[in-house]
């Protein structure tokens, strides 16, 4: 996830305007908009967990070096970090209107 897709998801929680991309061009702020953005970014983090265990199988097997397994394991860590940093965001949003009087 770059940080151009973490401003937009942001943006599309806060219901403000999605800043805009390096071309100039804004992003609507919607539903449709959040919910694409977090599929690619679960989409991502699954990717490079399979990259990750894929380089952990190849260091196994003496075809890979350890800087790049450890790199690949970064790099899904930090991902599901981010997902799982929007998840509680969205519960914590959820409750919070749950806690509105009607």
């Amino acid at each position: 996830m770059n940080p151009m897709m973490a401003a937009r998801a942001y943006a599309a929680a806060q219901g403000t305007a999605a800043p805009s991309a390096p071309g100039g061009n804004v992003a609507p702020a919607g539903g449709s908009e959040f919910s694409n953005i977090l599929q690619s970014v679960i989409g991502d983090t699954v990717q490079q967990s399979r990259a990750a265990e894929s380089q952990m199988s190849a260091a196994v097997q003496g075809r890979a070096e350890l800087i790049d397994v450890v790199t690949a394991v970064t790099s899904a860590e930090a991902s599901l970090e981010t997902v799982m940093a929007v998840r509680d965001q969205v519960i914590s949003a959820y409750q919070e209107i749950m806690r509105m009087p009607i």
